[in-house]
């Protein structure tokens, strides 16, 4: 019987979101030790944030990439341009920024998917 390994969550995110994350278990290291989170703080350059999330998004062990929502405004050309479903990209919350759906690029297109008249 063959072992199959599963899917990894990515999270990009402050201090807070990733240690809960960590805590949950979601902690993992790829073959080439790249680990799949990022602790974004004030320090954090854009670019090293772009270069996470391409790199999220290229990997083959990741299925799900959460970024809190004041991080992924930050990067929300990169995330725009994300039209595959795999891996899915989600804006959560953080505690010092409340999720505003507004500004969710995956809900701006589910909205646009479907019309006044599917909701009734």
């Amino acid at each position: 019987m063959a072992l199959t390994r599963g899917k990894l969550i990515g999270v990009i995110g402050d201090e807070d979101t990733c240690v809960g994350f960590l805590l949950g278990g979601i902690g993992e290291m790829n073959k080439n030790r790249q680990p799949n989170f990022l602790v974004v703080d004030k320090e954090t350059a854009v670019s090293e944030i772009e270069d996470t999330l391409k790199s999220f998004i290229r990997r083959d062990d990741i299925d799900i990439i959460l970024i809190n929502q004041n991080v992924a405004e930050m990067v929300r050309h990169i995330l725009d341009a994300q039209t595959a479903a795999v891996p899915a990209i989600l804006e959560i919350p953080s505690k010092d920024s409340p999720y505003d759906p507004a500004k969710d690029s995956i809900l701006r297109r589910a909205k646009g998917m479907f019309s006044a008249e599917d909701m009734k």
